[in-house]
């Protein structure tokens, strides 16, 4: 018989559940920004997932932002882009 071991630790925190949501179904505009974060391929990553989520949601509309530089935050004016003309955003981290 096998057995798996959980590498999770406990957590002294209480788990809560994620609220924020957007429903993409009810919206007259359903544009989502995807914002790249400027490591390699993270633009052509979110590209490929806009096109999926095209697929499950053909009124959706993507509007692809990259920062350019993983190391900074997201520049305010771009922020304030995305904000004003989108419902929700997808953001890339990581590599």
């Amino acid at each position: 018989m096998i057995e798996f071991h959980d590498p999770r630790g406990r957590s002294a925190a209480p788990q809560e559940p994620y609220r924020l949501h957007v429903d993409l179904q009810g919206s007259n505009d359903p544009r989502i920004a995807f914002l790249a974060n400027g490591f390699p391929d993270s633009e052509n990553f979110l590209r490929q997932l806009a096109e999926v989520m095209t697929e499950q949601l053909p009124s959706m509309r993507a509007e692809h932002f990259n920062k350019g530089d993983a190391s900074i935050a997201a520049p305010e004016p771009m922020l304030q882009e995305i904000e004003s003309g989108c419902v929700a955003a997808v953001a890339a981290y990581g590599h």
